[in-house]
């Protein structure tokens, strides 16, 4: 048996739409693999009811399918699904990684990034990599095609998870079709920001750069009570507040001694809003990691 921990993630980070993602410290799926003659799925812990355990519908069995390495996968969730933190791709993610290490398939991380994509595309529609990267690889990524940039930052972060739930296909609706060349050049210049502040361990420049006037405005509406909670977040000390990922968590950017200040602030301007949540004050994290084998 092969048990693998693997990070929540946030993507998009304002300014980089499909592209941008990095790995929390925390919450993190536990992804345990043991070989079998055929998949099965067993699934616990945060919104397990909501995941299917059929192989073909579920991210790590169609992982499983990819690798042409049928197990026994239990996958006990400490991501909720539906969070915009990456759930999907962190049991993607983990099984990837637990599989390989398994069945001794030698694959690089970055090549398990591709299976896991793969894996993603049982919920999402595509194979999108901008949550699974940063699941396995850690950090901070950058994924365009087939290229991945991949960066180790320390920055501290509060993500912010209402009891509400946004559905991926629901915030890739609303998501503008094109956009003004002002807004453009002023994303491009908001991305460049946050990628400067991300090789520089920098939260003013990564808060900077979380700014987007396309995307985010088009998804605000699908949270309850988000422009209130941005800017509790910034008034107690945040330097950036973005949707995470299709949402309805929050990604608040900050320095670590600001972090308890801005989680007060953003549940309690959640409370007001007649809206329950939880706020996971981390950090900066690591890639899926075997815990042992």
């Amino acid at each position: 048996m092969v048990t693998v921990r693997a990070p929540a993630t946030s993507a998009n980070l304002g300014s980089g739409f499909d592209v941008f993602g990095l790995a929390l410290g925390r919450p993190a799926d536990v992804v345990r693999v043991e070989r079998a003659e055929e998949t099965t799925i067993e699934v616990k812990g945060a919104g397990s009811q909501y995941v299917p355990e059929d192989p073909a519908e579920n991210t790590a069995g169609v992982v499983a399918r990819e690798l042409d390495a049928p197990a026994h996968i239990s996958i006990d969730k400490g991501v909720r699904p539906s969070s915009g933190l990456g759930s999907s791709a962190a049991s993607a993610a983990g099984a990837a990684v637990a599989l390989n290490e398994c069945y001794d398939r030698g694959l690089t991380k970055r090549e398990l990034v591709r299976i896991a994509a793969e894996g993603e595309a049982a919920v999402s529609g595509e194979a999108h990599a901008d949550n699974v990267a940063p699941a396995i690889l850690g950090g901070f990524t950058a994924v365009v095609d087939d290229e991945i940039t991949q960066v180790d930052a320390t920055i501290s972060l509060v993500a912010c998870l209402p009891e509400t739930v946004v559905s991926t296909r629901d915030a890739r609706q609303v998501v503008p079709e094109s956009v003004s060349r002002d807004d453009h050049v002023r994303t491009v210049g908001d991305a460049a920001t946050l990628t400067a502040g991300m090789f520089r361990d920098d939260p003013e420049l990564v808060g900077r750069g979380l700014r987007d006037g396309a995307v985010t405005a088009s998804r605000t509406s699908l949270v309850d009570g988000f422009g209130e909670v941005r800017d509790a977040g910034l008034t107690a000390g945040a330097t950036g507040v973005a949707i995470s990922g299709a949402g309805p968590s929050i990604l608040a950017v900050c320095r670590e001694d600001d972090r308890t200040a801005v989680a007060g602030a953003m549940l309690e301007a959640f409370a007001d809003a007649g809206v329950d949540a939880r706020a996971y004050q981390t950090e900066m994290g690591r890639g899926a990691t075997v815990a042992n084998r």
